[in-house]
């Protein structure tokens, strides 16, 4: 049996997808259709004390799409929460008397002030909500106001106001990072010497999606001006992985429980991020390109992957992948793959051929005896990938392993399988996490 309940901090819902602090849930009316389409539980949208925020009565987001109009991207100018405190608050309160059993995390930003910490959080304890979450992320707007990611980006400010947080509530307190910094293992650090009980990442990254190019503004324009914004969706998940992987292999951060955030969309992108260490995920993008009912897939898909695999619960393969993460220079550089071209599955296209001869290797043939064909010339190929990437047929292409103690043709090295240099060197960051 399959058990997808989740306790993240204390923090306890039935499965551990949570609807992230933005639009879809903002109040309660969407927090509770939400609950009831099956999620475990929300992070409420960020809540305030400043009475002049106040959004555009206009275009908020911008969009990358792909092929057939898929979203992949979102730019959103939206600020935190302009409806009063007082009502959401209130709000907050009733569902979580109404629905007991779900997480019900509030989003929190306020000037930093011990004063206004101290403040809103005992307010937001009357609620009896679950947690707070201190949003150090958003890009846009707050930034500017000295709120958000200019926080964020600030090690000293993360630390002084998680403390500050920790001071004031029984809450456990949740710090949301930004991924506009160089090194995020810094703030993450930073808030754990705060007493943080957990991380979560990443906020929206600082994004102009596009210009339209007969306005001349940026996208989405505004009465003929634009700005910055914070990007999301499906585009950002590669980014936020590695920043999960970062935080969770880190000596100094390793063990501090992380909720992942950034392109979850299938049941599969959850699986990779708890496989990173990640103790649960929150959603947005997905819910807002295809509304609460998605959480019903992602439930299914990850029992039956999960099922299959043989584990039980969550906490069966979160940060199983997490050894398997190290720097570059401790790969293998004698495990050896060469390409390999299924006959049957190639539709002759020539994406492979002219991919490896114009941009990398020339180790595909075109034409062989005067029929057009493409194979791997061993000799020449260094095992790049670039063919199966741009392959439009799914396992056409594939990179096979050279076996053990053979010798490749192309350099004359002998194929090593042994990782022991590198899974054990004392200064391979996930040379502890492996050991243990």
């Amino acid at each position: 049996m399959v058990d997808l309940r989740s306790d993240f901090v204390g923090i306890k819902s039935p499965n551990p997808f949570w609807l992230a602090s933005a639009p879809p849930t903002d109040k309660e009316y969407n927090v509770v259709r939400a609950y009831k389409a099956g999620w475990g539980g929300v992070v409420w949208k960020t809540l305030g004390e400043d009475p002049n925020v106040v959004n555009v009565n206009g275009p908020r987001y911008g969009a990358i799409h792909g092929k057939d109009r898929q979203l992949i991207g979102l730019n959103n100018i939206e600020l935190i929460t302009d409806r009063p405190l007082e009502v959401n608050l209130q709000e907050i309160k009733r569902v979580k008397r109404d629905w007991k059993d779900r997480a019900l995390v509030v989003s929190l930003m306020v000037p930093c002030e011990e004063a206004n910490w101290a403040a809103i959080l005992k307010r937001v304890e009357e609620t009896e909500a679950d947690g707070v979450e201190l949003n150090f992320g958003c890009p846009h707007g707050m930034s500017e106001r000295g709120m958000g990611s200019a926080v964020g980006q600030v090690p000293e400010y993360i630390e002084m106001v998680t403390r500050w947080a920790k001071k004031h509530t029984r809450m456990p307190v949740i710090v949301k990072l930004t991924p506009n910094i160089t090194d995020v293992r810094k703030p993450a650090q930073a808030a754990k010497r705060g007493g943080a009980d957990a991380v979560s990442l990443i906020n929206t990254i600082n994004s102009i999606v596009g210009v339209d190019l007969d306005r001349m503004a940026p996208t989405p324009t505004i009465d003929g001006k634009g700005s910055h914004g914070g990007y999301c969706g499906p585009a950002v998940k590669p980014i936020a992985l590695n920043m999960v992987a970062e935080i969770a292999r880190d000596p100094e951060t390793y063990g501090l429980p992380i909720s992942g955030i950034g392109g979850v969309t299938t049941w599969r992108d959850a699986a990779e991020f708890i496989a990173l260490g990640a103790g649960n995920v929150q959603v947005c993008t997905a819910a807002m390109t295809y509304g609460f009912k998605i959480v019903e897939e992602m439930i299914e898909g990850l029992k039956d992957w999960m099922g299959g695999a043989g584990y039980e619960r969550i906490s069966d393969f979160s940060g199983r992948a997490v050894p398997n993460v190290t720097d570059w220079r401790y790969l293998n550089l004698n495990y050896i793959a060469k390409a390999k071209i299924d006959e049957d599955l190639c539709i002759k296209c020539g994406r492979c051929h002219i991919a490896c001869e114009d941009t990398s290797h020339q180790a595909i043939t075109s034409m062989v005896d005067g029929v057009r064909k493409f194979e791997v010339i061993d000799e020449e190929c260094v095992g790049c990938n670039l063919c199966v990437s741009v392959c439009p047929v799914e396992n056409c292409i594939t990179m096979e392993p050279m076996a053990t103690g053979t010798v490749d043709p192309r350099t004359g090295r002998t194929v090593s399988g042994d990782y022991a240099n590198w899974t054990t060197h004392p200064n391979n960051p996930s040379a502890r996490i492996a050991a243990e």
